[in-house]
């Protein structure tokens, strides 16, 4: 497994040395809204401010795509995941794609 403090959105791992590049690691989640939830959703935008609900959903889809991340860059042999990214894309009303990804290294300690 990864561990956290190899993962990073710079291109660089502070205190390693990059020994090898497997390319992009990727995780795809694609979630929906369930018509309680936006209901739900719809009623908290009447008294504005944050909406729980969708960020509940967005927390859990963000994290979900990471962890599909994290354990591909695993079984492609890496250690550490530079240039991490997300990006989110409405496939549909109501249905959005979530996508982590970086690039899956194996970094050396150089201390």
């Amino acid at each position: 497994m990864i561990e956290r403090h190899r993962v990073t959105t710079a291109f660089e791992l502070p205190g390693h040395r990059i020994e090898r590049s497997f390319g992009v690691a990727r995780g795809i989640v694609v979630r929906s809204r369930s018509i309680v939830g936006a209901l739900g959703a719809s009623l908290q935008t009447i008294f504005g401010g944050n909406i729980t609900l969708y960020t509940s959903l967005c927390e859990r889809a963000r994290q979900d795509a990471y962890e599909r991340m994290i354990a591909q860059a695993a079984e492609l042999g890496a250690n550490g995941i530079i240039g991490m990214r997300y990006d989110a894309t409405e496939i549909a009303r109501g249905i959005t794609e979530v996508l982590c990804y970086g690039t899956a290294v194996h970094a050396t300690s150089v201390v």
